[in-house]
């Protein structure tokens, strides 16, 4: 397969690229490409999805998103090959923009633990096939975010666990679904069909070069092996391929929608399926429904060349409750009095035990080390699960989870200082550090720099907001309802952040926003570490880190430097010389 672009006449200088004007020429595009699915114009869903295939806009984001945002960026495929600088990345991208006909890499076969003990087989790409993975993704994505059902939230944009899980929550608590099939696919990104997957992308412009990366095998122990099915597990267009094969799961099991002014709304009477992946559960109010679901879910499967697990697939009331995403989803009796029932979604006895294995893991492993150490290495690992677990009647645990960390802490304290007195460890390492919680002093810390490990009960619960039908960010309608959206998902994950409120949770330098998976930078315009000024909120600004790193490379000083800085302060807009404010992503014009 070949592809033709429209190359750079000089080499791709990585430092002087405009983010936001790529940003706003690939969003463009996506939505001009939802509405023409949307509208059933096809021949201009292939023409927009070959204009994407050969965008350099989109071919710098994609280079950006693999070698610089994604984890495995410095995982490197078949080929030993990492792209690290900003010249190899230039170089990448003129690589990419040229004529060429390309010949996908099998992946390199490596395999990561899975919670039972086995282990999970991951297909690794080379660097290259990954950056085009990421390029044809773009182009393919919009398209199928205009046909996905609303009840599917894996791997998708604007869409996460929280949704899937609300969704859940709302169908078995306003209505009387009780019965439920707790489903799971073996082995499912294992086990696609190819032939099905291909029918289903249909005449898509790259659809030679998916079926390449379907077919291109992999190399494990330096020996060759075919792949004659599956998706391979790593790949970054793997994901929205899995989603194609497992799309029409509604179709199949009959869900019907009630038109309602708010929004269609599931049918009283109609099944309820609510998927993240290959994950799904069935709701009903009969068991007989969900047993006939069952029966077709098994044929529609076969034909993907899927099957359920015999061993993990179970029908349950939901008084006897279900494990989903880490949260145990369950029927409770309220008081004698008021004699009712009311469903709660907790976290589940799989998801306690591994944080407690986590954190009493990470103890062990800091023995010996100083206390702003401790602080920096455990504070992570519980605010990251407070924030997940936060949306859920998550408070007793959280309470549980900090009582086994004071004992842990206490514990470190005796094995640093054995020879010392309870009362004086207890006194250097524990106290009132925090104001806000001052009643709490079994708070462990370090007294020199003020630093401590934060309790998971001071993550107040936070409901979070299911995201409306099948409402997808590629959709020109919808502009206003992602913007505010992303503000109160901004909010929630940034919240002791003034500078992040300030700047509406966008990063001033590339207009997407803060909280698109890259790490956040405080970016000072006074540089002089002697300055007094230089702390204070007007000298700072909250950037993505590679952001950070573009205002500041040599290569920018000192005219190209000035003209970023005051872009980062919203004064200037890219190409125009207008004073004006930052542009939002997804504010673009609309072509």
């Amino acid at each position: 397969m070949q592809f033709t672009a429209n190359r750079a006449k000089e080499p791709t200088d990585w430092n002087a690229i405009n983010w936001r004007e790529q940003h706003r020429k690939v969003n463009n595009l996506r939505k001009r490409l939802f509405r023409a699915t949307r509208e059933g114009d096809h021949r201009k869903v292939r023409s927009l999805q070959k204009l994407l295939l050969r965008s350099r806009a989109n071919t710098l984001l994609s280079v950006r998103r693999v070698t610089q945002n994604n984890a495995g960026k410095n995982t490197p495929g078949v080929d030993k090959v990492l792209v690290k600088t900003p010249k190899a990345r230039g170089e990448l991208v003129d690589a990419l923009m040229t004529l060429q006909p390309w010949r996908v890499r099998p992946t390199r076969r490596v395999h990561i633990p899975k919670k039972n003990g086995k282990t999970r087989p991951l297909g690794i790409p080379t660097i290259q096939d990954r950056c085009l993975q990421a390029r044809v993704k773009t182009a393919l994505e919009p398209e199928w975010e205009a046909k996905f059902e609303g009840s599917s939230y894996g791997f998708r944009p604007g869409r996460g666990c929280h949704d899937a899980l609300l969704d859940i929550w709302l169908t078995v608590s306003k209505g009387r679904k009780v019965w439920v099939l707790d489903a799971d696919i073996r082995g499912a990104f294992d086990h696609i069909d190819h032939e099905h997957l291909l029918n289903a992308i249909g005449a898509f412009p790259a659809r030679e070069l998916v079926k390449q990366w379907l077919k291109a095998g992999f190399e494990e122990d330096g020996l060759r092996q075919d792949t004659v099915m599956g998706t391979p597990q790593g790949g970054v267009i793997s994901p929205l391929l899995a989603n194609i094969a497992l799309h029409g799961m509604e179709d199949c099991l009959g869900v019907r929608y009630l038109q309602k002014k708010e929004g269609p709304t599931r049918h009283p009477q109609s099944v309820a399926v609510v998927r993240y992946a290959d994950d799904f559960v069935v709701l009903a109010d009969e068991r007989s429904k969900v047993e006939d679901a069952r029966k077709k879910l098994e044929a529609w499967l076969g034909i993907r060349g899927l099957s359920l697990s015999e061993e993990k697939t179970r029908i349950v009331h939901l008084r006897e409750g279900f494990d989903f995403l880490g949260f145990n989803i369950r029927q409770f009796p309220t008081s004698k009095r008021k004699k009712g029932l009311i469903v709660l979604t907790k976290p589940s006895k799989a998801a306690v035990k591994a944080i407690r294995g986590r954190l009493g893991e990470e103890w062990r492993k800091l023995a010996g080390t100083n206390a702003k150490t401790v602080v920096e290495r455990i504070n992570p690992i519980i605010l990251g699960w407070a924030n997940y677990f936060r949306v859920g009647a998550s408070t007793t645990t959280f309470r549980a989870l900090d009582d086994y960390n004071t004992r842990r802490a206490i514990r470190w304290t005796k094995r640093t200082h054995p020879n010392k007195s309870k009362k004086w460890r207890l006194a250097r390492y524990f106290g009132r550090f925090n104001s806000q919680h001052s009643g709490n002093r079994w708070v462990f810390g370090d007294w020199t720099t003020g630093k401590h490990v934060k309790k998971l009960a001071w993550t107040g619960i936070q409901r979070h907001r299911k995201v409306r039908g099948t409402a997808s960010p590629d959709d020109p309608t919808l502009a206003e309802y992602w913007k505010e959206r992303r503000t109160r998902e901004g909010k929630m994950l940034l919240s002791l952040s003034r500078l992040a409120h300030q700047q509406r949770y966008t990063c001033p330098v590339c207009g997407d926003a803060l909280l698109n998976g890259e790490e956040l930078h405080r970016h000072h315009y006074i540089t002089d570490r002697n300055d007094v000024e230089r702390h204070k909120t007007q000298n700072l600004q909250l950037v993505h880190l590679m952001c950070h790193q573009q205002v500041h490379a040599p290569g920018n000083k000192p005219a190209r430097a000035k003209r970023l800085l005051r872009m980062a302060k919203g004064l200037l807009e890219p190409d125009d010389g207008k004073l004006s404010r930052p542009v939002l992503r997804g504010e673009g014009d609309q072509q």
